[in-house]
């Protein structure tokens, strides 16, 4: 488990305070909201009081509005980072952690949830059965993060409008399902902020580093398209994803195509198996890419797997790879 200082990640929250309070949800108990989600018009009957989530950054999403009292649990590996730094620590120790795989239907029956919180690819998934037509039937509704929706070009292909803007959508109708619109709105506001912020500081133009976000993958990379967290990432440090072309969110290319893009810095995400330590030694050696500038210069940076998925953090991954790309710019 790596450890994720408390400053940088404070940072996601500084304007609104770590570890803030948020306004008592409203008396809506009884009545019905409905919600844009994946394009569609969904209903929830009732505000939700045992939500299930899966994987960590939609947990955080939770316990960044200050909603822990409305879970009944989450479902995360161990190995997505540290999170005793976090500002919102405290949901991780009230809330039960029911299962270190992904969610399945006996984890939700057993929680008697509610409402399950999840993605396609985050939990949700056809080749097992867990999806929100079969929670429905077992009269469980389900809220999808927005990063991680279909968009229809490919069966699996994902992403439906700018990261960012699917984090603040989410942030805006969790505000409106639990009647915390305030505290949402403040989130919204402070992560803006600490983004335009860097934004002001990035490099312009032609000075803009090229990045390539390597995941994982030795044969072939997984990586990020224009609909994932991380072209936003890069984007508003100042740079410029060599892979903003992919109409997707997380998928995989080819060697050939980094190795013709020739990025000037390459973001490991660290999580999984294999360390990021072990993915940059690959990364270096890798006989293909001695010729790309990134490792030629040894331009290599390290996020943490919840700094690049949609999640409280990404402001604070910003302003980190912000200063470190500020610093690429300047040698070049």
């Amino acid at each position: 488990m790596r450890k994720l200082l408390a400053a940088a990640v404070c940072l996601a929250v500084a304007a609104t305070g770590c570890g803030a309070t948020v306004e008592s949800a409203e008396d809506t108990e009884s009545q019905a909201v409905t919600l844009t989600n994946c394009g569609r018009q969904v209903t929830y009957d009732k505000v939700p009081e045992r939500v299930v989530t899966n994987d960590v950054g939609i947990t955080e999403l939770m316990f960044a509005l200050g909603l822990e009292d409305r879970m009944a649990g989450f479902a995360m590996p161990d190995d997505k980072g540290q999170v005793s730094g976090l500002p919102w620590k405290g949901g991780y120790d009230k809330v039960k952690w029911l299962s270190k795989d992904q969610l399945t239907k006996e984890n939700v029956l057993d929680a008697r949830a509610d409402l399950v919180f999840a993605g396609w690819n985050y939990g949700f998934r056809e080749d097992g059965g867990f999806t929100p037509d079969a929670l429905k039937k077992l009269g469980i509704p389900s809220y999808i993060l927005t990063e991680s929706c279909h968009n229809g070009r490919t069966k699996a292909s994902r992403g439906i409008m700018p990261p960012l803007d699917a984090l603040y959508t989410d942030l805006t109708n969790l505000g409106r399902l639990f009647g915390v619109e305030k505290r949402a709105a403040a989130l919204i506001r402070d992560f803006k902020q600490q983004i335009a912020d860097v934004r002001a500081k990035a490099p312009k133009g032609a000075d803009r580093p090229s990045v390539f976000l390597y995941d994982s993958g030795q044969n072939t990379p997984f990586t990020s398209g224009r609909y994932a967290a991380p072209e936003q990432i890069i984007t508003e440090a100042g740079g410029v994803n060599v892979m903003h072309d992919v109409a997707d969110s997380w998928t995989t290319v080819g060697w050939e195509t980094v190795v013709a893009r020739d990025p000037d810095t390459i973001v490991v995400c660290d999580y999984g198996d294999v360390s990021a330590e072990e993915k940059r030694k690959f990364l270096l050696s890798y006989a293909p890419l001695r010729n790309v500038s990134a490792v030629k210069n040894r331009r290599i940076f390290v996020l943490d797997y919840a700094d690049l998925v949609e999640s409280p953090r990404n402001p604070s991954a910003i302003a980190r790879l912000g200063a470190y790309l500020r610093t690429v710019s300047g040698d070049r």
